[in-house]
């Protein structure tokens, strides 16, 4: 590899960082955190996803640039061998290209650690697809070897499903202009092994080092617009928040998030569905739409957000527009299974009739004559309403309880236990932070 990387230096001396940075700042979803903010990042949040791109030194350089990413790291995956080092792997291909063996070698590849409420992986999938060429066979570049084969390790269905539609999309972009088939693999993650430090950070440490990577020249993103479909009219629709349902025709995906989560709306915010893949007429988009269906948070006409590509888990599309829509407060005990401190939390003293809500989804989860004062120092119920809740052992802090949780957003509320009223001897201990209490109307 180190001789080919040699020989290939002066095809780096034409490639500049500056094209790639531009092409992600015009292509990004989720913008970069501000510094004020990276605190707020749970590491339990994150998620890894791997990709090969041929020299992971110039794909470490490119995945790092996409906003939102929280940290990248270099190593070895898909192969048989559960441990190898970068002369493993070398000493293996010569083995292969020689025919003396089977066996199937590891890929050199990139690991992206990403949190999905703040960055879509459409648009990680987008930055993959753009640098490099996925329909070579045998290597990229001047890297020739299966140990630079194009290749997407998931870690998850969810990424699985987002990693073939995005594939699919791409491919139709790519025979527009002329280009073959996509060679890249798509497989859940195998004997991933870290690269030795000297690769770690490689063009970091040496600015002026080889890449090797370039792409097709094609764009990442849907085809043409269907030109009779007119863009929506800001104008008609809610200006502080409102959510846009991009959609498109034979989008299975699209019906099923319609069945799904949209059948059954009851969330505060408004949305409104489009086969344009436009802004609203004087509104604006971040970038370019990634596939479908895609669901925009707008604020004052700007996109503030955006959830790509539904894969079946309404729980992570409530779980994302939640993260928009709660403060921070809200988020601790929502996310991270927080607690309010007694006798701090909202509705504590509510005893108007009422019903109280998921903040997020809106489904129901108490009524007001469930309700009564425990003195615990949180709102207390003895009964939730039919199929609202969801509950799990939590054996945290040294003790053995019963978590309750919303059943259609899956955010923590609190805990149950046998010492409450009758006629169900449940107390629910709630935090009133995560409850939106709506009065029943008056009598007339």
């Amino acid at each position: 590899m180190q001789a080919d990387k040699t020989l290939a230096l002066v095809f780096s001396l034409l490639l500049t960082g500056a094209a790639a940075l531009l092409a992600w700042r015009a292509l990004h979803a989720t913008p970069a955190l501000p510094p004020s903010e990276t605190s707020v990042v749970n590491a339990t949040n994150l998620q890894d996803i791997y990709f090969g791109m041929g020299c992971f030194w110039g794909a470490e350089k490119r995945l790092r640039a996409v906003p939102g990413v929280a940290d990248v790291e270099v190593g070895y995956a898909g192969g048989d061998a559960p441990k190898v080092a970068y002369e493993d792997v070398l000493r293996e291909e010569r083995l292969i290209r020689a025919g003396r063996s089977q066996a199937r070698n590891h890929a050199e590849v990139v690991r992206v650690r990403y949190d999905p409420k703040r960055l879509d992986l459409m648009t990680l999938l987008a930055a993959f697809w753009e640098n490099h060429d996925p329909t070579q066979v045998g290597g990229q570049g001047n890297d020739i070897g299966s140990n630079y084969r194009s290749a997407i390790y998931f870690t998850s269905e969810a990424q699985k499903t987002l990693a073939e539609q995005s594939r699919a999309i791409y491919q139709a972009n790519l025979t527009k202009a002329g280009y073959g088939a996509i060679t890249t693999e798509i497989l859940p993650v195998r004997h991933y092994n870290r690269a030795e430090e000297s690769h770690q950070d490689y063009l970091i440490k040496n600015p002026d080092g080889y890449c090797g990577l370039g792409g097709t020249g094609v764009k990442f993103g849907l085809g043409a617009e269907v030109a009779a479909t007119p863009p929506l009219d800001g104008s008609a629709l809610r200006a502080d928040r409102q959510l846009v349902v991009y959609e498109a025709e034979d989008c299975p995906y699209c019906e099923k998030f319609e069945a799904d989560v949209l059948s059954s709306w009851k969330a505060d915010v408004p949305f409104a569905k489009t086969r344009s893949q436009k802004a609203p007429n004087g509104w604006t988009l971040a970038g370019p739409l990634l596939g479908t269906p895609t669901i925009v948070l707008f604020q004052q006409g700007k996109e503030v957000s955006r959830f790509t590509g539904y894969a079946g888990d309404a729980r992570k599309f409530w779980q994302w527009l939640g993260f928009h829509l709660l403060t921070p407060e809200q988020q601790r005990i929502a996310f991270e299974n927080g607690t309010e401190l007694p006798g701090t939390g909202a509705h504590l003293n509510e005893a108007r009739p009422g019903t109280y809500f998921d903040p997020i989804t809106g489904a129901a989860l108490f009524r007001s004559d469930a309700k009564f004062d425990s003195a615990c120092g949180w709102p207390s119920f003895f009964e939730p309403m039919p199929g609202a809740l969801q509950f799990l052992q939590d054996d945290s802090h040294g003790m053995h309880r019963i978590e309750v949780r919303s059943a259609s957003s899956g955010i923590h509320l609190g805990h149950v236990f046998d010492d409450g009223p009758p006629p169900t001897g449940k107390r629910y201990c709630i935090n009133g932070n995560v409850l939106k209490f709506v009065p029943d109307a008056p009598k007339a």
